[in-house]
């Protein structure tokens, strides 16, 4: 009896070829993040390269998790896993909130630690809960994903530190904007593999625009070395602080209730449909993943939602087609001067990437929100009380300057709240008495093939 497409092991040019094509839809999602976080703890090139290394090594090992699989472990579809999107904004949060800067990362390692190992314990349970995060939730938490992000974009549009004398100039900003309109050229008139990777290639022609204005460095790789190993504990041993902990608890939630539509998305693409027993395995993957990143360093682990999209493009089911780009993760994690390309890429060349990445975020966003019953009237105070709440941090940065350190954590990161909001008021409004009778009526939108092959092919948040 012949291989289903998805244990298929294509011959080996080809197995390499699609396996770097995976590599490059996800690259720029990976190399946010840390970028983000390292820039807000102020870490030097070389540390930021180090950094970005370990979360491509950290995304790799996930991968395999994933993919391969051991034991329980594992959904064992064609999966790419990465850092996700959805910790950014509390990260940076726990980084702003703490006094010295050196101690931020091992209070996010250690946050991140045991969250995910509470998701482990957590997977076959939630497997059964996901009923309580529909799309009006995923949907409004995914949309403030993209919305907490873009002002992250915006600043480095303007060239990244508000102290420095050319923040907001005139080059900054052209540079943004040229970036900007070379990805979406690229997006328009472009197909394929090409198309897939504009906005990795828009950042390569826009720091190539920037050498002659004097704001592209390449120190970093010279100072990079060609093999190196992200050393345990770089930064420091982990520190448990229950603020940090209850936020990357929540951002876990979110990460799995992500990860969980993924799952139920790509079964339908690749016609091996996840059940109960395959969305437990894939947690467990995600969270065990998300556990082990610290120690090298990485940070929480999640789907990437647009590699589902060039699953169902390319046709190419493969399993070990994605574990082969999970092995050229790794390998450019071992290889310090791959990692410190990115370093290379100016500020606000970075922002008018940043502009399409997070904002193709926050638009992913909508379209589950599109699909999760906006007719009813239950649903649309949901989503526009949970946004409302979301967004304070943003647009009232101070809302919350009367309360603890310690509740700022997490008060102050928009998605944390913004997600509690939405799964307390879908539970009020749909769940509990007679709110719960008229959503009962209302077809579930993850229900269909349809459905879920089109929100796998959305590049949601990772």
């Amino acid at each position: 009896m012949a291989d289903h497409p998805v244990d298929e092991k294509l011959p080996a040019p080809k197995m390499a070829t699609t396996g770097l094509q995976h590599v490059a839809a996800m690259y720029a999602g990976v190399v946010a993040p840390p970028l983000i976080v390292g820039a807000a703890v102020g870490l030097t090139p070389a540390e930021l390269t180090f950094l970005t290394g370990a979360c491509l090594f950290t995304a790799g090992l996930a991968t395999f998790l994933q993919t391969v699989g051991i034991w329980k472990i594992g959904a064992r579809l064609p999966f790419v896993n990465g850092v996700t999107f959805a910790g950014v904004a509390p990260m940076t949060a726990i980084v702003a909130s703490t006094d010295d800067k050196k101690d931020a990362l091992p209070i996010i390692f250690g946050a991140v630690i045991v969250a995910g190992l509470l998701g482990f314990l957590a997977a076959p349970f939630f497997s059964k809960a996901v009923r309580f995060f529909p799309p009006v939730v995923t949907g409004t938490v995914i949309t403030l994903i993209g919305v907490s992000l873009l002002p992250v974009a915006f600043g480095w549009a303007q060239g990244g530190s508000p102290d420095a004398d050319d923040y907001g100039s005139a080059t900054n900003l052209g540079l943004a904007a040229l970036t900007l309109l070379i990805v979406l050229l690229l997006r328009r008139f472009t197909r394929g593999f090409v198309k897939q990777i504009a906005v990795l290639l828009g950042m390569v022609a826009g720091t190539l625009i920037a050498i002659p204005f004097g704001v592209t460095d390449f120190s970093p790789v010279a100072d990079a070395d060609l093999i190196g190993f992200p050393t345990p504990f770089h930064f420091g041993a982990p520190q448990f602080q229950l603020a940090a902990i209850l936020s990357l608890c929540v951002v876990m939630v979110v990460s799995m209730t992500e990860s969980t539509a993924d799952m139920l998305a790509l079964g339908e693409i690749v016609e091996r449909p996840a059940d109960e027993r395959t969305i437990a395995a894939g947690l467990r993957a995600d969270t065990l993943g998300s556990a082990i990143a610290p120690l090298f360093n990485g940070f929480m682990c999640s789907a990437f939602a647009q590699n589902i999209g060039l699953v169902a493009m390319t046709r190419i089911r493969s399993r070990f087609v994605v574990a082969t780009g999970g092995g050229f993760l790794v390998l450019m994690g071992l290889c310090p001067v791959a990692a410190s390309l990115i370093a290379v890429v100016p500020r606000p060349v970075l922002g008018g990437a940043g502009v399409v990445l997070f904002g193709s975020v926050a638009a992913s966003g909508i379209q589950t929100l599109a699909k999760a019953g906006l007719d009813k009237d239950n649903n649309v105070l949901v989503v526009a009380v949970s946004l409302a709440v979301g967004v304070i941090p943003i647009s009232a940065p101070e809302f919350y300057h009367a309360f603890p350190e310690t509740a700022r954590i997490v008060l102050d990161s928009g998605i944390s709240t913004g997600c509690v909001v939405a799964v307390l008021l879908n539970l009020v409004f749909n769940h509990l008495g007679r709110g719960g009778r008229e959503a009962a009526d209302v077809t579930h939108p993850m229900e269909t093939g349809e459905d879920l092959a089109s929100q796998g092919k959305a590049p949601a948040a990772s």
